[in-house]
C-alpha cells in the first residue's frame, strides 16, 4: 500500500528517477527554463526550490551540499549566482506555464522557468 507516500514514481526505478530529476534541476538552473511534461515539472519543482534555498547561504557548506545534489559543476556555480537574485524572496522561485499537448503522445507540455 502507498498510504501517505507523496513522491511520484514517473514509471522509473528509484535511482534512474532520482538522477533524471537531478539532471532536470541542473538544466533548469543552467538555462533558467525547460520544456517538459507536467508530471516531471511538478516532481522537480520542489527540488529546484530546495537547491536555490541552499544556495542562498552562499558559504562553503552550501557549495558542498549543492555538489552532492547537482551532477554538473556549472549548475552549482550558476545556482550560487542565481541565489543573489532571490535574496529578498522567501520561496516561490519557479513557475509552471502550460503549453498544451505534445503532438506524438498527447502528453501535457509545460514550461518550468525561474521567476
Amino acid at each position: 500500500m502507498r498510504h501517505r507516500n507523496k513522491g511520484v514514481i514517473l514509471d522509473r526505478a528509484k535511482e534512474p528517477r532520482e538522477m533524471m530529476l537531478r539532471n532536470l534541476a541542473a538544466s533548469i538552473l543552467m538555462h533558467e527554463f525547460v520544456v517538459t511534461t507536467k508530471a516531471k515539472a511538478k516532481a522537480v519543482q520542489p527540488l529546484v526550490e530546495h537547491v536555490l534555498t541552499i544556495a542562498k547561504a552562499g558559504d562553503l557548506a552550501a557549495r558542498r551540499r549543492l555538489i552532492a545534489i547537482l551532477p554538473q559543476d556549472k549548475a552549482v556555480s550558476k545556482a550560487l549566482e542565481l541565489a543573489k537574485r532571490y535574496e529578498s524572496r522567501n520561496g516561490g522561485y519557479t513557475r509552471i506555464i502550460s503549453l498544451g499537448c505534445r503532438q506524438g503522445d498527447g502528453a501535457q507540455q509545460v514550461r518550468l522557468e525561474l521567476v
